[in-house]
């Protein structure tokens, strides 16, 4: 838990608790509830009684193997984990916002406000990859182009280099007379 409930967490920290799993950026259950200031149970229990709020694109319960798999990232064994009985829920942006209306607290509300620009910083980041991968992509291709010109035109330049030299004549000194009308 956050030792002083009046302080906020910066982006920096919530951004290291937004994992991606099922192709998602969410937040887990207990994350969620030390960010608002509220123990993991009663955020469980605020989102059971308005269920309705909560459709599968801002909510669903990890797998067993997903929760698993997410223990042995963490290197956990009872510590932070030990206890549940239930499978973690973890909740998208939208369920992060949506868990801070029904659990309608000062400190829910103002984390929620961090945590949105959390999602944005992170939509952002993607974004910025995305450009930098396809100008990277675009950069490859031209330099490849540029390497066929380069080495066309280093061919080309062998080949008038290397290209015998056509033969000196040798000039004769003096008049050469044709056949006719010698005497």
């Amino acid at each position: 838990m956050i030792r002083n409930p009046k302080e906020l967490v910066s982006e920096k920290r919530i951004l290291k608790i937004i994992m991606i799993i099922r192709g998602e950026k969410v937040i887990l259950d207990s994350d969620l509830a030390e960010l608002y200031g509220v123990e993991t149970r009663r955020l469980n229990e605020q989102v059971r009684r308005n269920i309705k709020k909560f459709p599968e694109d801002f909510m669903f319960r990890l797998t067993k193997e997903e929760f698993e798999n997410l223990k042995s990232q963490f290197a956990t064994s009872s510590s932070g984990w030990g206890g549940r009985r239930k499978l973690p829920l973890v909740f998208t942006e939208h369920g992060a916002l949506q868990v801070a209306n029904v659990l309608n607290s000062e400190r829910a509300n103002k984390m929620s406000v961090f945590i949105v620009r959390a999602f944005v910083r992170l939509r952002e980041m993607a974004l910025t990859n995305e450009k930098l991968s396809h100008k990277m992509y675009e950069l490859e291709r031209r330099v490849s182009d540029h390497d066929e010109i380069l080495i066309d035109l280093i061919r080309e330049i062998r080949k008038l280099i290397d290209a015998p030299k056509p033969r000196e004549r040798k000039r004769a000194i003096g008049f050469i007379l044709s056949g006719k009308g010698e005497t």
